[in-house]
């Protein structure tokens, strides 16, 4: 598979312009680091909305799914600097979704990302087989590599004080589709949009553009 590890946590928000600047400074000199750092986590990368909503979009990868349920995990964000406690209460819109990588296809990782985001219902089996023939790239021109991953119900939590706060689509599933371009992710991301099974299913889609990514072998003690 081309996407490192069996885990992924996928995070997604808004900020208000007048701390962006501030916000955007915290998650490139610390946050994706410390993030990274932690023992199972192999790398992040973030994004930048081009279409869509949430703003910001960040992906990290993780050796196996228990990673994003470990005590060195529940550590890191039980003992958040202050840093990071004043960038995550402005936090606005908060998607977080705590995954396993279902499905990975082609190899390699680009600069443009499409994700839709899709409610499964009760046909997660045949929906997912479904997913597995629709997300090849081999015939996409610009299309690097697509992926599934599904949300744990349990753990897909926000950070933010509404956290405890009941939400339907917190098991919901992330199409994930790694473009040279931003403009070769509409006509793969239309194989899944335009089915007339899955259609029903989606919530969201969007394409977003790569800011920096980070692994682990990037830490100055590696």
């Amino acid at each position: 598979m081309p996407m490192a590890g069996k885990g992924m946590l996928l995070t997604s928000m808004d900020i208000d312009a007048a701390h962006e600047a501030e916000f955007n400074r915290w998650y490139n000199r610390e946050h994706l680091e410390e993030r990274v750092a932690i023992d199972g986590f192999l790398e992040a990368r973030r994004y930048v909305a081009q279409i869509g909503k949430p703003k910001y979009l960040s992906l990290y990868s993780t050796e196996t799914f228990e990673t994003l349920d470990s005590d060195a995990y529940r550590a890191a964000l039980e003992n958040q600097t202050k840093w990071s406690k004043a960038n995550i209460n402005r936090f606005k819109n908060m998607i977080r979704a705590v995954a396993r990588i279902t499905i990975s296809h082609g190899v390699g990782r680009a600069a443009a990302l499409g994700i839709i985001r899709l409610r499964p219902g009760g046909a997660k089996d045949k929906l997912r087989a479904a997913l597995d023939t629709l997300l090849d790239p081999t015939e996409l021109d610009g299309i690097i590599s697509m992926h599934l991953i599904e949300s744990d119900p349990a753990l897909s939590k926000p950070l933010t004080k509404d956290a405890a706060a009941s939400d339907p689509g917190a098991g919901d599933w992330f199409v994930l589709i790694d473009a040279t371009s931003v403009h070769s992710v509409p006509l793969a991301a239309s194989r899944i949009i335009d089915n007339a099974a899955i259609k029903p299913l989606v919530v969201t889609n969007g394409v977003y553009r790569l800011l920096f990514d980070l692994a682990k072998s990037d830490l100055p003690s590696h």
